[in-house]
């Protein structure tokens, strides 16, 4: 997503859309990071229960 951005800035000079971008894929990998924490906290509590 950032080449994309950046890319497209270069060729409009629109600041607004890359700002946009830049925006969309920080959001982007922050719900890709509580999503993995999710997942591991997910399968700490399955293997805890799986010793009980």
């Amino acid at each position: 997503m950032r080449n994309l951005s950046w890319t497209y800035f270069m060729k409009t000079g629109d600041v607004d859309a890359f700002m946009l971008y830049r925006e969309m894929s920080q959001l982007h990998d922050a719900e890709t990071e509580l999503h993995e924490e999710a997942a591991v906290e997910e399968w700490l509590s399955e293997d805890e229960g799986s010793f009980s």
